[in-house]
This record gives structure tokens, C-alpha cells and sequence, in this order.
């Protein structure tokens, strides 16, 4: 099991940057893919990114792309979502979560195992 930790949100306007963090401890995280999800009020939860254990592949939601970056430092057992350009829409509770698999089944909740508690995006308008 990953006991897993996020920070970083808060209220920014739109246009604005965010970086969020999330920790890692428990099992030997470098051997994990993580992904970032996020939910918003009423809404399902949805993928936003994910990167393979050795940060070779990275996933990406298209309407992300070219916004969002996804990257992790295993030595820090940390993965990181820096997001740029914000705009509204990104309101939402942001959670990364762990899975020991790979392929385009992590775009869905399905695999990860673990999950952190998330962290609060507002972005004003």
C-alpha cells in the first residue's frame, strides 16, 4: 500500500499557475505509475494525466495538453502536476493515485489502488 498526500491547491484567477505536489510513502514508490485525477461538484471523476514509473510515458487528457505537466522525482518520492494557463473549468478537488500497471487503462480509475485525499483548485474568472 502507497499512503499518498497532496498540496499545492488554492484559489488562483484565471491565467494563473498552480503547482501541486503529492507525496509518497509506504512501498517502494519508484516502482508505481501515478496518475492525477480531479472532480468537480456533481461531477464524475476524471483523468488528467499519468506517468510511468521511470517518467519515460506520460498521459494527458487533450484538453490538458500543452497546459498541464506531469512529472515525479523518486529519489523525493514526490509526483508534481504543474498546471498553467488556468481557466474555471479547472475548478475542482485534484487527487493523485498509484497503480502497479500501465497502458491506456490508466486514463480510468480502474487501476489505482491507492488514493490520496486531494486538494482544493479554485480558479476565479
Amino acid at each position: 500500500q502507497v499512503q499518498l498526500v497532496e498540496s499545492g491547491g488554492g484559489l488562483v484567477q484565471a491565467g494563473g499557475s498552480l503547482r501541486l505536489s503529492c507525496a509518497a510513502s509506504g512501498r517502494t514508490f519508484s516502482s508505481y505509475a501515478m496518475g492525477w485525477f480531479r472532480q468537480a461538484p456533481g461531477k464524475e471523476r476524471e483523468f488528467v494525466a499519468a506517468i510511468t514509473w521511470n517518467s519515460g510515458t506520460t498521459y494527458y487528457t487533450d484538453s490538458m495538453k500543452g497546459r498541464f505537466t506531469i512529472f515525479r522525482d523518486n529519489a523525493k518520492n514526490m509526483v508534481y502536476l504543474q498546471m498553467n494557463s488556468l481557466v474555471p473549468e479547472d475548478t475542482a478537488v485534484y487527487y493523485c493515485a498509484s497503480t502497479n500497471v500501465w497502458g491506456t487503462v490508466v486514463r480510468t480509475t480502474t487501476p489505482y489502488n491507492d488514493w490520496g485525499r486531494g486538494t482544493q483548485v479554485t480558479v476565479s474568472s
